[in-house]
């Protein structure tokens, strides 16, 4: 009887002892397996945290840009292929031109400065066109044909007292005389006048173009800037306000045609167009901006931009 109760006693200890070591791999397995779950879901929101780079779609070999700021000779900097590819690196230019790898944007940033280009009040982190990299001399008629594409957006701008956005230009085609004609007319410069002009301008794209004053002008004549003078303006009914939008402007024999977003369209086509022919054309797209304001500046997103002719 002594010896089965002891027996008995051994069989329940060993029972307890089995259960309690089962007991205790288990919960050892799912402490593990939860530990498991916690750094998977760490890595994950490391990777999200991470996020991708991204990179503007904008080849710049055939631009020059134009900064707000001025270089050692007192005039606005500028900045020239090839040493333009390289501007994210450059120290002056960072404050006025640089990548937003977040958006895979270039940011052209605009504000007042004494930094002004000549025969104007305002400034510009803004690019032109040279069609032979380094060269301003080398440009382009409507005759030859142009076309110019940009996916783009207002990241910011400060309002007027009134509480208005102050406007920028965007985009514009500008006007050049050959050496041959700034020396008919003696000039000492070879500026001719902005034959297209694309503003921001309070939430929607607007439009300003060139009329020729007198039609019976001769050739000598229409040369002169004073000879041209402003049209009225056209604003693109869709409001793009502080998204990202795109324009086309297609250039041809006496026509010109503006396209935001694929969808409206404006087209300038007629005598004034044809009368514009004597003149070469480069491209300019960027910032523009077109306030004094003490404070003031905007600041404007390319995510695309080609040209092609």
């Amino acid at each position: 009887m002594k010896n089965f109760r002891k027996e008995l006693l051994v069989l329940v200890l060993t029972i307890f002892l089995s259960a309690s070591a089962a007991c205790q791999s288990n919960n050892s397995s799912t402490s593990e397996s939860d530990n498991a779950v916690v750094t998977k879901q760490s890595k994950k929101k490391k990777k999200k945290k991470k996020g991708k780079v991204k990179l503007p779609s904008i080849d710049l070999s055939h631009w020059k840009v134009t900064l707000p700021v001025a270089d050692e000779n007192g005039k606005p900097y500028e900045i020239d292929p090839p040493e333009i590819l390289d501007f994210a690196s450059n120290e002056i230019a960072k404050p006025y031109m640089y990548i937003d790898s977040t958006k895979g944007a270039i940011v052209f940033h605009a504000m007042p400065t004494n930094s002004k280009t000549r025969n104007t009040k305002y400034t510009r982190s803004e690019l032109r066109e040279q069609m032979e990299p380094g060269n301003n001399n080398v440009n382009w008629t409507f005759k030859q044909g142009a076309k110019m594409k940009g996916k783009l957006a207002m990241d910011q701008t400060t309002r007027d007292s009134n509480g208005k956005y102050h406007r920028t230009i965007i985009m514009q085609i500008h006007g050049r005389l050959t050496n041959e004609q700034r020396d008919l007319i003696g000039e000492d410069d070879n500026n001719a006048p902005p034959i297209l002009k694309i503003y921001w301008d309070k939430g929607k794209v607007r439009i300003k173009t060139k009329v020729l004053k007198n039609l019976n002008a001769s050739y000598e004549e229409m040369l002169h800037e004073d000879a041209w003078d402003n049209d009225e303006g056209f604003n693109f009914e869709q409001e793009v306000g502080f998204r990202k939008f795109t324009l086309e402007v297609q250039v041809s024999e006496g026509k010109m045609v503006i396209i935001l977003n694929g969808n409206e369209y404006k087209v300038y086509e007629g005598i004034h167009m044809k009368k514009w022919g004597i003149f070469e054309n480069y491209f300019k797209a960027g910032n523009y901006f077109q306030s004094r304001d003490k404070g003031s500046f905007s600041k404007v997103r390319f995510y695309e931009l080609e040209v092609s002719h």
